[in-house]
């Protein structure tokens, strides 16, 4: 079953040679292993067992042993936070976040993010209002934010999308003018500061994820970043259970404790943070060096006054230019045991539990719809080797190629 031979022309001269195909790289050999898109920062086991020593000489394994209050004090010093409360999820965070400011009504939030950021406006009986982002920082756009407002609009749920962070400035002009309150999902955000500002500092509060898959993580872990001292108080009491002292329960709060365990892992964890950061800095320029050749390929690059916080390197793929779609790109890598995620695919606003909404139809979300077609999260962290990374590299040129 070979090709069907050639017709001879017109006029009987022999064909010409069919044109070769054009050059292609040698196919890079896959990964032995799967690469993920992260890897957890893990501390040296005998610092983490003399943590564990200590726990277990106290025979205090929860409710804000020295473990948890070491912590607490490290994070809100380093995060350079007026007041930090650790919480066992940061997803538990912010519904406490939202019970602390009293959210009500609607509260208008992005369709680009993670499903908790939505979900805990659900879980606090809110509606969400799905608003467009920006196509450049991807973030909520302030432009779209305020039509949006309502008699029953009580705030604002912008998140720093991959570490990146939103317009403050004008949202907080926006919340101001129409008595809003403004909570940041700063999930990706941890140390990423605005003009030498860190970002828990900004709005009513932060809420930061120490999820495994995070920079700095607890395994699983949280906290929530104001500035106001009451509402400290207010997120401390609602994080257990309303209990003030031993006879009395001022407000039905919930369980959202951070365990001993979780932060003694934490503790041990921070001390490894800022060389993370030195080692994916590096591997963000070798990515950013070897994608430059392609032009479809765009990357997520900070404004110049923003400290990234390094949480993922994104790119954007634009199929009219590479002539392969982000889906393709991504099924192509897995053949190489590379495995990418295609945060955030599908909006949030396209989920059956809120797709029915007037503000979750795709026509008032074009921007957002565009950048969810077209993202793709690149493995990521500091136990990736330089040839790694340029293997990677290989196989996105091959598959581009392709």
């Amino acid at each position: 079953g070979g090709p069907a031979p050639e017709r001879p022309r017109a006029g009987g001269g022999a064909a010409p040679p069919p044109r070769p195909p054009p050059a292609m790289p040698d196919r890079p050999l896959p990964f032995d292993q799967p690469v993920f898109v992260t890897r957890p920062l893990l501390p040296p086991l005998e610092g983490f067992v003399g943590r564990l020593r200590d726990v277990w000489s106290s025979g205090w394994l929860a409710n804000g042993g020295a473990q948890h209050q070491a912590l607490e004090r490290a994070l809100s010093e380093h995060l350079r936070c007026a007041h930090l409360s650790l919480f066992n999820n940061g997803t538990i965070g912010l519904i406490v976040a939202c019970q602390a400011v009293r959210l009500s009504g609607e509260v208008i939030t992005t369709p680009f993010s993670f499903p908790a950021t939505p979900h805990v406006l659900s879980w606090n009986n809110v509606t969400p209002v799905f608003a467009d982002v920006e196509p450049g920082t991807m973030n909520l756009d302030p432009a779209a934010i305020e039509p949006l407002i309502t008699a029953r609009t009580t705030g604002i749920l912008g998140v720093h999308v991959y570490g990146t962070p939103c317009q403050v400035d004008a949202i907080d002009e926006i919340a101001r003018f129409y008595g809003l309150k403004v909570i940041y999902d700063a999930a990706h955000a941890f140390g990423a500061e605005i003009d030498g500002r860190p970002i828990g500092s900004f709005g009513d509060a932060t809420m930061f994820s120490f999820h495994a898959t995070k920079l700095f993580h607890t395994a699983e872990g949280g906290a929530l970043a104001v500035n106001d001292p009451d509402l400290k108080r207010r997120i401390d009491l609602l994080k257990n259970f309303g209990i003030r002292d031993e006879e009395h329960v001022v407000m039905p709060g919930i369980n959202g404790k951070m365990s001993e365990l979780s932060a003694a892992l934490g503790l041990e964890v921070l001390k490894l943070v800022d060389a993370e950061r030195t080692r994916r800095a590096h591997i963000a320029r070798l990515y950013a060096q070897r994608l430059a050749a392609h032009a479809g390929v765009s990357l997520l690059r900070p404004p110049a006054n923003v400290r990234d916080s390094l949480q993922y390197f994104v790119v954007r793929i634009d199929a009219s230019r590479t002539g392969v779609s982000r889906d393709l790109l991504h099924a192509r890598l897995r053949e190489f045991n590379i495995v990418t995620r295609k945060y955030f695919y599908p909006l949030c606003s396209r989920y059956s539990c809120y797709r029915h909404l007037p503000s979750a139809q795709p026509a008032n979300l074009p921007v957002a719809t565009r950048i969810a077609s077209e993202v793709l999260c690149l493995p990521f962290h500091g136990g990736l080797s330089d040839d790694a990374v340029h293997r990677i590299c290989d196989a996105i040129d091959h598959a581009i190629a392709g």
